[in-house]
């Protein structure tokens, strides 16, 4: 599994925009009010986002990797990560769950969420492999405290309290995220809905105008991003 997993998480970014492509298989509906659906779908989806968005606020765990390998500076064990250990990897199987299930394809929902969450189950025991062997008895210790999956959700306040929450870092990491799932969400309503009526074209000004509000938001996110770099590198 170990073997496994850091192949996932070397070739994982080129296994999501797979992701993304399989929603749109044409397959069995899941119901036939979408709006429903739609609905439940998309409110899923969103608590996920915002598990990712806490925890990035909070205190941050880079999971590129050095290289495209699994690697650690330190370990940490604030903010969402003192109540469950993988709260980024929860807020994305919530993500690809909602998507799915947003989609209001079977396909999806009987390949795709089983198949996401054995990807990153073997992730996090090919991470878990590499922390044990670097931290020893503080990571098995860590592990004794906090679960894998189940996030605790006692102690809050206090993770709240004691931790500041930084918007700026949360809006610049996740901003290219956001933009993926907003822009796909929106392409599959738009896709679903001519499905059930057969013609898109008297909402099809709606799509295009969110389709260009979020590519706007996106780009102008990017740009201040890449500035305020630049200003960094020039001040040293």
């Amino acid at each position: 599994m170990v073997k496994i997993g850091n192949l996932f998480f070397r070739t994982r970014n080129f296994i999501f925009p797979i992701f993304y492509l399989f929603l749109f298989i044409p397959s069995s509906q899941l119901v036939v009010n979408y709006k429903i659906i739609a609905i439940i779908g998309i409110s899923i989806t969103i608590i996920g986002q915002l598990i990712r968005m806490v925890t990035i606020g909070l205190v941050y765990v880079i999971r590129g990797g050095r290289k495209r390998r699994i690697y650690a500076e330190g370990l940490v064990t604030e903010g969402l990560f003192s109540h469950c250990r993988n709260p980024m990897y929860v807020g994305n199987i919530l993500m690809i769950i909602g998507l799915s299930i947003f989609s209001n394809s079977l396909l999806s929902i009987l390949i795709l969420i089983p198949l996401f969450i054995f990807i990153y189950q073997t992730i996090v025991i090919a991470e878990e492999d590499f922390l044990k062997s670097k931290f020893k008895e503080g990571y098995k210790e860590y592990c004794n405290r906090v679960n894998r999956w189940i996030p605790k959700v006692r102690g809050l306040n206090k993770t709240f309290s004691e931790n500041e929450f930084n918007l700026k870092k949360v809006i610049y990491k996740e901003y290219n995220t956001t933009f993926v799932w907003t822009v796909g969400a929106t392409l599959l309503f738009a896709y679903n809905n001519f499905k059930i009526k057969g013609d898109i074209q008297p909402d099809s000004v709606y799509y295009y105008s969110a389709l260009i509000f979020l590519s706007i938001i996106y780009l102008m996110t990017r740009f201040f991003k890449k500035r305020e770099q630049r200003n960094k590198t020039y001040k040293v």
